[in-house]
């Protein structure tokens, strides 16, 4: 893992495999730095030819961190911080994958910088129309951010709330510790990007008959959070799209759906 300066902030990457090979940009979610991209998952990427990039955005890992509920930033800075990483480590283009609330980020590079972007994969995003169907999680109460116990409970809890069945409650609890030893401010990292302005253009922006870029749409049809019709909005809101249904899969790309995962976006 290596640190780079990048818009004034510090930004914590990792890479796997040759850098001669096609880049690929990882962006998870909120709240999620880069671990939450597998290792191995990244191993099996760069295996298929692939130079892998995961990285903690600001305000998760061992990025910069800003102050607790007023981060300042908006999601074209998150766009900024992946664009100014690319920099830093010479790479002109890339195929860019983002998670869940990171599609909006996704969708800021595809529109603004259509150069940078070889493709574009949404996995569990939604376009956040109105009338799409709300989540049916159970509500998890927030905990004493002064008890690391219970803030690893918290989120523990949410991943299996999130995970439709296939939770690993080992492997789920090993992520979290590992997430909190890592953080700048874990506080930070659970709540700084939903306090962030959220400035992405809409969904059409990218309507052409043809993409700018090739674009999948990946989506589990047993998603509690954003449940199935929010991929398909993401779909139908970029003619030429291809979208992939992950059947029975949560809303995190948990470990069964590795490989499809692998064959789809190589």
């Amino acid at each position: 893992m290596t640190t780079y300066q990048v818009n004034g902030i510090e930004l914590c990457a990792e890479t796997f495999g040759d850098p001669a090979d096609p880049a690929m940009l990882l962006i998870h979610g909120a709240g999620a730095s880069m671990i939450w991209w597998d290792a191995e998952l990244c191993t099996a990427l760069a295996a298929r030819g692939r130079f892998m990039i995961r990285y903690d955005q600001r305000d998760t890992g061992r990025s910069t961190s800003f102050p607790l509920g007023a981060p300042g930033y908006a999601m074209s800075d998150l766009a900024a911080d992946a664009l100014g990483l690319l920099d830093a480590l010479g790479i002109e283009r890339a195929h860019v994958v983002a998670q869940s609330m990171s599609g909006g980020t996704a969708l800021i590079l595809g529109v603004d910088h259509p150069s940078r972007v070889a493709s574009l994969t949404f996995v569990s995003t939604s376009t956040g129309d109105e009338g799409l169907p709300p989540p049916s999680m159970p509500h998890l109460a927030e905990p004493d951010y002064d008890d690391p116990a219970a803030v690893e409970e918290y989120v523990v809890r949410a991943i299996e709330a999130e995970a439709a069945g296939h939770f690993d409650e080992a492997a789920a609890r090993a992520l979290v510790r590992q997430d909190m030893a890592r953080a700048r401010n874990y506080r930070a990292s659970l709540t700084n990007h939903y306090a962030m302005t959220f400035d992405a253009p809409p969904y059409s922006s990218l309507a052409r008959p043809v993409p700018v870029m090739p674009v999948l749409v990946m989506h589990g049809d047993a998603d509690p959070l954003l449940p199935l019709p929010h991929g398909e909005a993401v779909r139908d809101a970029i003619p030429g799209s291809r979208f992939v249904v992950l059947r029975g899969m949560g809303h995190g790309l948990s470990a069964p759906y590795w490989k499809t995962f692998v064959d789809e976006v190589c």
